[in-house]
């Protein structure tokens, strides 16, 4: 269909209330939360979900009440939905602070400003540089955007009266009181994985002349009894969560095994320590920095294999500067963007606080200067490349990471190249990868927000301020939350591992800190080269799977044996294509809410922590669990298998 024969859902001479009070407040509430879900989601798992399809809901369900219209609604979803893109962008690199030791603790004053200009900067320019590119890319290119027009299915289908948010908010309460549950003393239900360690026979190997004795063996442990990495597994389906746990597999019972079979020196521990926590120690000293290796070339081989849609747009990025025109005098309200000079102002405005900032951390004038031009060029090209990838693909598969890795590198080998080293140099590297990483993930989330509000019938300036008001709101708010995370769970931790992070922190350290354990990092690199020779799906997808906890890529999996349970069940019952959808969409919602209610309740039971540590009171979420029969925690996946097949099944059956 070409542009002049797309009609949107509302049309343009419609007068509808849109950018009203309510949409706007409820919106930033909804960044808010949704943001600090997915904080402690895409640092415990490695993975964030796309919140247009929950807020949507959501936003429907609670401006019902309030005679809300359809653009005030999709107003809200557009404001929502920044939270959780800022937060991705952010818990990607400002952790890395903490991971490589430059800072102590993320919970000081002095750092929670830092992390949030970090966050404000890169929020704001990467909504400038869309607004640039929003005709090009939402209106001119032809790209599917798979789940924009999903998200926007969504809506209009509830315009009819069926919301499906009881569907989110019921799972919301599940998966909260199951947390709830899990980490309260007295109601434990079953501890979140439970280890063993089954010990090999003594072995004798003779070296050189020379008998060795070996012992070793292999911790085993089960699932996490998660709500949220189930509906994780669930909503990624079956292959990408096998994949995932495929890496899990050949790290923790493959190479943890051969590293303490192999190495003798290890028994020396065992007098003092238990095996389990040697293996411990393996995995997070030897096996986890050889991850990395292996993410380092599996990151620049996933833009290799996008390098036709990266090049073709920075291609339309160049273009549309060519075409940058003041949309005042237009009269159709679809057409209208916030004034492309004033933008162009701001951007240049921005580049001011961000030359600040660079200059704060790395203390160079010269090198500030130069970061802030040739990050702003390439920050512009990044946040066109992951729009344009978000029109391919979607939101949820978008490679930011990746794109932060190369601005990563660039800024790391300009720090060396003009002398600034030392924890001045890894600081300005980490946060002018933080500004980018932020910039390209508003700039794809942004973008699917705009297509939906492109074929829903919104009006693009009033869209473009509610993304504003969520960045600055988020950007204020979100910084502390993930600071909480930080004091409670501490990153880098099993509980809170942050792998795309810890990858960060250790490319920052090895090539400006001279502190890269290059063997591990390097072995690494060659098992990616490996895994790309004998072309394995997804190489970064196992290369994080074997930086995660066992049990938390077990979970995963888990939910991805779930999806497949379902897409048999529906096979098996010849579902029509509009069934399998309705079925497939009321399973995204009760995952949605299963991700958003034990995140929450994760995030308040650390205020909670907090609060009594603050009161000089002797209370920590490590002894919360008075150790019950774990075996419970099987009771909490039958009721997940049920939930999550039972319920899609009957409602795609009901009217």
């Amino acid at each position: 269909m070409s542009n002049s024969d797309f009609k949107p859902f509302v049309p343009a001479e419609s007068e509808l209330k849109e950018f009203t009070f309510k949409a706007v407040f409820l919106g930033v509430i909804m960044a808010i939360v949704l943001g600090a879900a997915n904080a402690y989601l895409g640092m415990k798992a490695g993975l964030t979900v796309a919140a247009t399809f929950p807020a949507a809901v959501v936003a429907m369900a609670a401006l019902r009440g309030f005679k809300g219209t359809i653009l005030e609604e999709n107003i809200a979803r557009t404001t929502a939905s920044v939270g959780e893109a800022l937060v991705a962008g952010a818990i990607f690199t400002i952790p890395a602070f903490v991971i490589s030791g430059v800072w102590d603790s993320l919970w000081t004053l002095e750092h929670l400003l830092e992390g949030a200009m970090i966050m404000l900067i890169g929020g704001t320019l990467g909504v400038m540089f869309i607004i640039l590119l929003r005709r090009t890319m939402v209106e001119e290119a032809d790209l599917p955007y798979p789940e924009s027009v999903a998200a926007a299915e969504i809506v209009k289908a509830g315009q009819g009266g069926a919301t499906g948010a009881s569907y989110v908010f019921g799972a919301m309460g599940l998966a909260a009181l199951i947390e709830l549950f899990k980490n309260s003393n007295g109601i434990y239900i079953a501890q979140d994985s439970v280890n063993r360690f089954f010990h090999f026979t003594q072995s004798k190997i003779q070296f050189l002349g020379s008998s060795k004795l070996f012992n070793g063996g292999i911790k085993l442990e089960s699932p996490s009894a998660s709500p949220a990495l189930v509906g994780v597994g669930y909503i990624v389906g079956f292959n990408i969560s096998a994949v995932l746990f495929a890496g899990s597999v050949l790290g923790h019972l493959l190479l943890v095994p051969l590293a303490v079979f192999l190495n003798p020196t290890l028994q020396e521990f065992a007098a003092s320590n238990s095996w389990t926590a040697i293996s411990d120690e393996v995995w997070f000293r030897q096996i986890r920095p050889l991850a990395v290796g292996t993410m380092i070339v599996a990151a620049f081989y996933t833009l290799y294999n996008l390098r036709t849609s990266l090049f073709e747009g920075i291609r339309r990025a160049l273009q549309n500067l060519g075409k940058i025109k003041s949309t005042t005098g237009i009269a159709s309200r679809l057409e209208i963007d916030l004034d492309f000079k004033k933008v162009m102002i701001a951007i240049a405005i921005l580049a001011v606080p961000q030359y600040l900032l660079y200059h704060y951390f790395s203390g160079s004038l010269l090198g500030s200067l130069l970061l802030t031009v040739v990050l702003l060029i390439i920050g512009f090209l990044f946040s066109a490349v992951a729009g344009y990838l978000v029109g391919l693909i979607g939101s949820s598969n978008n490679p930011i990471s990746g794109l932060t890795l190369s601005t990563l590198l660039i800024s790391a080998i300009l720090m060396v190249a003009i002398g600034v080293t030392g924890v001045q140099g890894v600081t300005a590297v980490l946060a002018v990868a933080g500004v980018v990483c932020c910039a390209a993930g508003i700039a794809g989330d942004m973008l699917q927000d705009l297509k939906v509000g492109h074929l829903l019938g919104g009006t693009p300036w009033r869209m473009e301020m509610g993304e504003i008001i969520g960045v600055i709101v988020a950007g204020a708010v979100l910084m502390p939350l993930i600071a909480l995370l930080d004091q409670v769970y501490h990153i880098g931790s099993a509980a809170l591992p942050a792998p795309q992070a810890g990858l960060m922190a250790l490319m920052a350290k090895g090539i400006v800190g001279g502190e890269m354990a290059w063997p591990l990092v390097i072995v690494g690199i060659f098992f990616a080269i490996g895994l790309i020779l004998i072309k394995a799906p997804s190489p970064m997808l196992i290369a994080v799977g074997m930086y995660l906890p066992f049990s938390s890529t077990a979970a995963i999996f888990v939910g991805g044996i779930i999806k497949f349970m379902l897409d048999r069940q529906a096979a098996a019952n010849n579902f029509s294509d509009a069934e399998k959808t309705k079925a497939e969409n009321t399973g995204v919602l009760l995952a949605s809410g299963l991700i958003a209610g034990e995140s929450l309740m994760a995030v308040i039971l650390a205020f909670i922590v907090l609060g009594v540590s603050l009161s000089d009171g002797d209370f920590s979420l490590a002894n919360l669990s008075p150790g019950a029969t774990p075996w419970l925690g099987l009771v909490i996946f039958a009721i997940l298998i049920y939930l999550l097949t039972k319920t899609p099944m009957k409602n795609a059956k009901s009217e």
